[in-house]
């Protein structure tokens, strides 16, 4: 990969941003690369600019991601048409998709401007959420599509198909449709299994479901789903990623596939799957 310019995204938090921000931007200048530098990284640091982050991918070769995996979330979905490899370093807690740390940061740079870095591809979902046979939202997540009800909802119905093929119809608190990536996210807390990133899967979970024989599905990558409301007078909500969505009337419908564009995430080298396992979910451990 050749840099010219790496592009910054930032979780506004002033004093995790003033910590690294500029020994970033020291070490890009000492290279002569350009940095590109969202508004919550310019606003923390004083500095004049800042580039609307949906402006930032198409100008870089590379993006740093500062922040926790809600950051590197909403950055995935910046990526609809240009592929730009991501750089992800945990300012959060948990991060499972944030897995370099302030210390790793700077010698993965060195990494990738010496070619020596690894690329991982992580699938995404692409949802199209359909009202009276119109297409009315489009959405990409990176680790899940979520329909679930309101607060104040009672239990909903959903009418499932895979590939065409009515699969079941489902009463639960909602419906977690997640990547290999998302297997580790809300998905496994409402029970899903874990998925490796590697596999060409996807995961359909139910939310307390109403039936205990309701269990979670692994279903091929390139499957087609598709998942109706069919609660009459109830209301329902898609959510994309945890992050972004809508209501959602009785008989909308919600269509879902792998996204033809999966994100490219730089990953530590000396690092596998299973030690990220052990460390986050403290497998092992007495």
């Amino acid at each position: 990969m050749k840099l010219r310019a790496v592009g910054i995204i930032s979780k506004p938090k002033k004093e995790d941003i003033c910590a690294v921000a500029p020994r970033l931007l020291d070490w890009l200048k000492q290279r002569q690369l350009e940095a590109v530098y969202d508004e919550e990284t310019a606003r923390c640091l004083g500095l004049a600019g800042g580039a609307p982050r949906d402006q930032i991918p198409p100008k870089v070769d590379l993006l740093v991601v500062l922040g926790g995996d809600g950051t590197l979330l909403a950055t995935a979905r910046l990526l609809d048409d240009c592929d730009v490899p991501i750089l992800a370093v945990n300012l959060g807690s948990l991060g499972f998709l944030t897995d370099i740390t302030l210390d790793e940061m700077l010698p993965a740079l060195e990494d990738v401007l010496a070619g020596r870095h690894r690329l991982e591809a992580r699938r995404r979902l692409y949802a199209e959420v359909e009202r009276q046979g119109m297409v009315v939202a489009r959405y990409h997540a990176l680790n899940d599509v979520v329909l679930h009800k309101s607060a104040l909802a009672r239990i909903l119905d959903f009418d499932v198909s895979i590939d065409a093929r009515f699969v079941s119809g489902f009463r639960a608190d909602g419906l977690i449709v997640a990547t290999p990536t998302g297997s580790t996210a809300y998905s496994l807390s409402a029970g899903g299994p874990i998925v490796l990133p590697s596999v060409d899967a996807m995961v359909v979970t139910p939310i307390a479901p109403h039936m205990l024989s309701n269990r979670p599905l692994v279903i091929p990558g390139d499957a087609q789903i598709e998942v109706q409301v069919a609660s009459p007078g109830e209301s329902a909500y898609v959510t994309v990623d945890g992050q972004e969505g809508e209501e959602l009337d009785t008989g909308a419908r919600v269509r879902l596939r792998a996204s033809d564009r999966p994100v490219h995430l730089v990953a530590p080298p000396t690092r596998d799957y299973f030690q990220v396992l052990r460390s986050k979910l403290h497998w092992g451990e007495r």
